[in-house]
């Protein structure tokens, strides 16, 4: 079976290496080079901490596991990093209220006192943490996603680098083949989206209507500093979590909004927080987009209307590559796994016109 997979971040490589273990050939195509886009300026947090409704924190939960599994398997692997997540700021009652509902679903979740939480994380100023404690989430992790896509496509995956898909060749209810602006013809048997925040324009090429409300990411990275932090942290007005050599990459929603100011004020809030930051400079500054459709939850799996074309697009990637390019791939070799992706199916946006 030959599947041509649009798209070389962490979804179109999860999918192909899924593919692959089930013995399909796979060409794996991008505009750019794997890791490029989405995925290469993206905070790779590993979590459900704040997915609703229930069925898509169920998905995420899952997700969790496969980079746990697949962490398992590789112990040399160099991609997944694991010690939890820390959060305080804002409503502590609400915050209180999160951790006991997390738990009431199994979720790893526990209330730290100051004391607990410096024992995590002896960097932080102890005059920042709220007396009443913080809460904390053993099972999540952060992911460095550039090395898990090149050990996704180390796996026997055909990967075309620098060559966007230009259109579709379709019979019928059937795609024939994907054309790449370099002339290339691909002929396919089945091909996936995981195009992230070009998703739309590779949908339309098959003649499906796929709404996007793509957002803005900016990501902060520090030079390298000598710096205590171990786990992903999410404070009043900075996110951070390490980086590899010694940076620290530092997020929050207002440097999503741009602007060397909010850059600024976060390198000074990050600064408070972690005092040895101080001895800190910018690096870089990332800007990505993140690929959201229409109502903010995933979509996976089979089209009813295109009879070889499929799905793997979302927003939280990182979490959900692995685990649902399993799902997916199940479906594009034919078996239908219609009990964990009804809820993400393309059609529901058809059906809400």
């Amino acid at each position: 079976m030959r599947v041509v997979v649009v798209g070389a971040g962490v979804y179109g490589a999860a999918v192909g290496a899924a593919l692959v273990r089930r013995g399909a050939t796979v060409t794996v195509v991008d505009a750019g080079a794997p890791g490029a886009g989405t995925s290469g300026a993206t905070f790779s947090w590993v979590n459900s901490r704040n997915k609703q409704p229930l069925v898509y924190h169920q998905l995420n939960v899952a997700g969790m596991a496969a980079h746990q599994r697949l962490a398992a398997e590789f112990p040399l692997g160099d991609w997944y990093f694991a010690g939890g997540g820390i959060e305080w700021g804002g409503d502590e009652a609400a915050l209180r209220a999160k951790v006991d509902a997390l738990l009431a679903l199994g979720y790893d979740a526990k209330w730290l006192t100051p004391a607990e939480t410096l024992d995590l994380e002896p960097g932080i100023d102890p005059d920042r943490l709220p007396p009443g404690g913080t809460a904390y989430f053993p099972g999540e992790a952060w992911v460095e996603p550039r090395r898990l896509i090149a050990h996704l496509l180390s796996r026997s995956i055909d990967v075309v680098a620098g060559d966007a898909v230009a259109g579709l060749d379709m019979s019928g209810d059937v795609v024939r083949a994907v054309r790449l602006e370099s002339g290339r013809v691909l002929v396919a048997d089945a091909v996936v989206n995981c195009a992230g925040p070009e998703a739309a324009g590779v949908a339309a090429m098959a003649g499906l209507a796929l709404p996007m409300r793509n957002l803005p990411c900016v990501l902060v990275y520090t030079s390298p500093v000598a710096v205590p932090l171990s786990r992903v942290v999410h404070a009043p007005d900075v996110h951070l979590r390490p980086e590899g050599g010694g940076r620290i990459l530092l997020h929050s929603s207002e440097v999503d909004r741009g602007g060397q100011e909010a850059v600024d004020k976060l390198v000074r809030d990050a600064a408070s927080l972690y005092p040895g930051i101080r001895a800190a400079t910018v690096e870089s500054v990332r800007t990505g987009e993140r690929p959201i459709p229409g109502d903010g939850l995933p979509v996976l799996g089979r089209v009813a209307d295109v009879r070889n074309y499929f799905f793997a697009v979302s927003h939280s990637g990182v979490t959900l590559c692995l685990h649902a390019g399993e799902l997916v791939a199940d479906e594009v070799v034919g078996e239908d796994r219609e009990d964990a992706l009804a809820p993400f199916r393309f059609e529901r946006f058809e059906e809400s016109r």
